[in-house]
């Protein structure tokens, strides 16, 4: 392929734009872990409130006798709701938003754990769910040959194994209890390849981040159907002077599996 020089000049992320992307994706980050734990808190001081009133028999139990000599029913905890989801992810376009590169597509698979631990998000209606997510499989469709920013030299491509695991994610999920439930989920975490990623100039480890909806649709009492769109973004954030990072559209499926009642 001819080497463009005005082409790479123009195009080219300035340094000062690059560590920009950088700070706003470590800064993305940070947000999400610092939703994720203060989710916790507000969810408690719920539920503190919710347990102070009540003088009134429940449906429980374990009876209990107060100071007043009258019996009544402590709440019977209810096992927290969970799913355990096989997945399967694609590429099918890119998008520039902090990355630079385009010419490369990302295939993955793996498994997601979904547990209700924050109550709900009541102004918008939605369940709030912890997410982790572990991908074995990370597949990195690249040019076998390309320069310091991603920029292929030749029409060969090669086949990156990796792997990668999001530790930290949220999911909002509205009609939980229906047979159609539309979602709203952000997972951050890591992603690291066998051979440098996008660049020979670049690192073998990167930051990922992941944005996407869809639903979730009732198979069985425990099995449901999941189909959705995502947009993955993974860079460096300049752990080595050359950041080209990718920013891809991607379609996901999967089966989910509901533990307990």
């Amino acid at each position: 392929m001819p080497n463009n020089r005005v082409c790479e000049f123009v195009f080219a992320p300035r340094p000062s734009a690059q560590r920009f992307g950088g700070d706003f994706r470590l800064n993305c980050l940070s947000i999400l872990a610092a939703l994720c734990l203060l989710a916790p808190q507000l969810a408690h001081s719920q539920e503190s409130e919710t347990a102070v009133v009540t003088n009134t028999p429940l449906d429980t139990n374990a009876p209990a006798e107060t100071d007043t000599g009258v019996t009544t029913k402590t709440h019977a905890r209810q096992p927290v709701e969970s799913e355990l989801i096989v997945e399967g992810e694609g590429s099918f376009g890119h998008y520039h938003v902090f990355a630079y590169t385009w010419w490369s597509e990302l295939y993955t698979g793996g498994v997601e754990y979904d547990r209700h631990s924050w109550d709900y998000f009541r102004r918008l209606g939605a369940r709030l769910d912890y997410v982790a997510e572990a991908l074995p499989v990370a597949i990195l469709r690249q040019p076998v040959k390309a320069d310091i920013y991603g920029d292929p030299l030749s029409q060969a491509r090669q086949l990156v194994p990796g792997a990668a695991l999001s530790p930290i994610g949220l999911r909002m999920m509205w009609r939980s209890k229906k047979s159609i439930k539309p979602y709203f989920i952000i997972k951050g975490g890591m992603i690291v390849f066998d051979k440098k990623a996008l660049s020979p100039a670049a690192a073998y480890q990167n930051f990922l981040l992941q944005i996407g909806i869809g639903m979730q649709a009732r198979l069985t009492q425990r099995l449901d159907l999941r189909v959705g769109y995502a947009d993955i973004h993974f860079s460096n954030a300049f752990m080595v002077p050359n950041n080209p990072g990718l920013d891809v559209m991607s379609y996901n499926g999967g089966l989910s599996y509901h533990f307990g009642k």
